[in-house]
């Protein structure tokens, strides 16, 4: 991100807070155009003149959510928002965190990407929560007015989900796979260029990594530094579940690469600390022809800028 947060701009931020204006900026600093972001965004915001931050938020009050039984209110941490600030020459940047339930994850999230913001984490934040809700992270450095439309249309989507059908979904909708699995690997191996493992008719490709952990040490794919997709059901009904191991720089192209394959986005986040170089791990779903499958996830493994480690 191009933004910088100065201490001592405190004053000067407070006074571009004040309602109606348009915020003081420092020399090289973009102002912080509120009136711009409640328009397009279509939400009153509030602003931390302290911090020289300016907030929209969206309560998840439209479907009640419980967690262990109990009636969870958008104050105890299921409320959506995306906070702006100042950023270099012509651009500000977001930071935002979004309150989804399973439905809407994928969706939101191809629309997020589409409108050029970027999507750094999504995780449960609960147990025995009722409907499941997950968290997606977004972030963007952008002009204010890009920034601004790619959150609206974020709501927008969640919007649009919900009026056609005001409860969450509980399945991605397709019927079950055969009891006894067919998997073609010959063919499946052909597309990752790579044998993989075979088990009661299933298949699973693994493609490792290797960073150096703290202690010195370098850690490879035995340790789960690894991209892996393991199939089940038939040629021509299968699914595919698996994991990839991507840098920070890679990770947003992965995703929309992954996404405009129509494989689905269940869980981002980190295995480790301390590694260098720093990995991502995104674990994914898809349902569909086997093959298909196979050249959606290969296609954002060629996306990754330097070759794993076989």
């Amino acid at each position: 991100m191009k933004c910088q947060f100065f201490p001592f701009l405190g004053v000067l931020f407070a006074l571009a807070f004040t309602p109606g204006l348009t915020s003081v900026h420092a020399a090289g600093e973009t102002a912080l155009d509120a009136a711009t972001i409640e328009t397009i965004t279509g939400m009153k915001g509030v602003s931390n003149q302290a911090e020289g931050t300016f907030k929209i938020s969206k309560p998840r009050n439209d479907v009640a959510i419980t967690v262990d039984e109990v009636r969870m209110a958008p104050f105890m941490g299921l409320t959506s928002w995306a906070t702006f600030a100042p950023g270099m020459k012509d651009r500000v940047m977001v930071m935002g965190d979004m309150v989804l339930f399973e439905d809407e994850v994928n969706p939101v999230m191809s629309v997020a990407l589409d409108k050029g913001l970027e999507v750094t984490a999504l995780h449960n934040h609960f147990f025995f929560d009722e409907p499941k809700v997950y968290f997606m992270h977004i972030g963007g450095d952008a002009p204010v007015d890009k920034l601004a439309a790619g959150v609206r249309a974020i709501f927008d989507k969640v919007k649009a989900i919900r009026a056609a059908n005001a409860q969450p979904a509980k399945s991605f909708g397709f019927s079950a796979l055969p009891e006894k699995s067919s998997i073609d690997g010959a063919a499946v191996s052909q597309v990752f260029g790579q044998k993989g493992d075979a088990d009661n008719g299933m298949y699973k490709v693994t493609i490792g990594r290797e960073v150096k952990m703290p202690c010195g040490c370098d850690v490879g794919s035995s340790m789960g530094v690894n991209t892996w997709a393991a199939f089940a059901g038939t040629p021509d009904d299968a699914l595919v579940v698996g994991d990839f191991a991507v840098l920070e720089g890679e990770l947003q192209t992965v995703l929309k690469t992954l996404r405009s394959a129509d494989l689905n986005i269940v869980a981002i986040h980190q295995h480790m600390t301390g590694e260098n170089p720093r990995m991502i791990f995104l674990h994914y779903y898809g349902r569909g022809k086997a093959l298909t499958l196979a050249e959606g996830v290969k296609a954002a493994i060629d996306t990754q800028t330097f070759a794993a480690n076989k």
